[in-house]
């Protein structure tokens, strides 16, 4: 099923309801450009991180990414996966997004467009869960991945390994999920005092849930950008843009961070036991990107995975450490259009 919306001027936008392979109800944002609607270059999906949303590739400012890739020639596709605010919240890991929702995903678009292959865009956990279905071979369709903030490898800062490591097994009597969106809305008592001692411990701004993501996903003041790298209407924006994301995944990723790369639950059999004893199972070039100042996933783990999968392609893949950014604001800073954009542009291309 679709529907057409107009959501920016010069953006016609298709909303389109599919399935991922255990049935779960998931949507792809389909974006054309009405000033350039041939798109040569094909499609490329967008695949954004936890507790977000599609839309997180159309912010607020005068030139997001989408309009970067539409002019550049790219037919974008947005994917909502099953850590989507726009879908109805459910516990998922990071095996259930590379096992049912990236191939079927990617089926999708390939069916609606008929292209043989595609390129991706993929961020943080929409990152880490469309790598792990890449190296397990589950991806042969995409023949380019650019891959921001966290892949496979992990390194995170000492006061986040702190919290998922000692704090969180003590959250699971009190609530299912971690939430930003507390800084306004209250879920419980629990929520309630998790936004008291966030108040009282982060001061960085007077944006609650910009202070709440800051404790949730990260280490720092803020975690996931620099204050002076958005503008003031990206600031307001975030408000409604950040939710929850379940205890599920936390676990999961206390698991990966511990071992130093992701680690399968082994619920799924359609990956390997391990990620990282063999050769990737895909022939997709990636190219890694991080924000040197980035206090949610350190460069060093985007560093490592290149060097993992330089290794055994010597050669073919690419690592982009880029000064003055973070985790997010290299996607919305205000610059973005002329400081990141263009080697974005450049490495889908390549």
């Amino acid at each position: 099923m679709t529907t057409v919306q107009t959501t920016r001027a010069d953006h016609a936008t298709e909303v389109v309801q599919f399935s991922a392979d255990d049935g779960l109800p998931l949507t792809l944002i389909h974006v054309s450009s009405r000033r350039c609607p041939d798109a040569p270059r094909g499609p490329v999906l967008l695949v954004h991180g936890a507790g977000v949303r599609a839309e997180l590739f159309r912010p607020p400012i005068a030139r997001t990414l989408v309009d970067a890739l539409l002019d550049e020639g790219w037919d974008v596709w947005m994917l909502n996966w099953r850590a989507s605010i726009d879908l109805p919240p459910v516990a998922w890991t990071l095996d259930d997004a590379a096992v049912f929702d990236h191939p079927a995903a990617v089926r999708e678009v390939l069916a609606r467009t008929g292209a043989e292959s595609l390129a991706a865009f993929v961020h943080c956990q929409g990152s880490t869960s469309f790598t792990i279905a890449a190296v397990a071979g589950l991806l042969p369709q995409v023949r380019t991945i650019v891959s921001n903030a966290s892949s496979l490898f992990v390194d995170v800062p000492w006061v986040s390994r702190q919290k998922i490591t000692h704090l969180l097994p003590l959250l699971g009597g009190f609530t299912p999920m971690l939430s930003p969106r507390w800084g306004y809305k209250s879920q419980g008592y629990f929520s309630r005092i998790v936004r008291s001692g966030v108040k009282l411990t982060h001061h960085e701004c007077d944006n609650t849930v910009c202070r709440l993501v800051s404790f949730t996903y990260g280490a720092g003041h803020p975690a996931l950008w620099s204050h002076a790298n958005l503008d003031d209407a990206t600031h307001r924006w975030i408000i409604g843009e950040f939710a929850g994301a379940p205890l599920s995944f936390f676990r999961q990723m206390a698991d990966s961070v511990k071992a130093g790369y992701l680690v399968p639950t082994g619920k799924r059999s359609q990956l390997p036991a391990s990620l990282v004893d063999g050769p990737p199972r895909t022939e997709a070039r990636f190219s890694f990107i991080a924000g040197a100042d980035n206090r949610c996933f350190l460069p060093q783990g985007q560093r490592r995975t290149y060097e993992f999968f330089d290794h055994y392609a010597p050669g073919k893949h690419s690592l982009h450490v880029i000064p003055g950014y973070g985790h997010l604001d290299l996607i919305f800073g205000r610059d973005a259009w002329r400081d990141t954009y263009p080697l974005i542009l450049q490495e889908l291309a390549s």
